[in-house]
């Protein structure tokens, strides 16, 4: 998901997706420890899309467009 695709979202949906996000990450560390991980990339972006997206909201709340 782009930033762009972020901005378009309302605060309360973003922090949705980043519990979605969270789970999911918290989900693949499970499968990397127990050796099922099929996609190690998928890891780093889900900690890139977190981090995306909590970018947009700290902008949200520091008035920047």
């Amino acid at each position: 998901m782009k930033a762009s695709e972020f901005r378009n979202l309302t605060t309360a949906e973003i922090e949705q997706k980043i519990s979605g996000f969270k789970e999911e990450l918290f989900n693949l560390r499970f499968q990397l420890a127990t050796g099922q991980l099929d996609n190690p990339i998928r890891l780093r972006e889900l900690r890139k899309e977190i981090a995306r997206a909590k970018t947009i909201i700290r902008e949200r709340e520091l008035g920047i467009s």
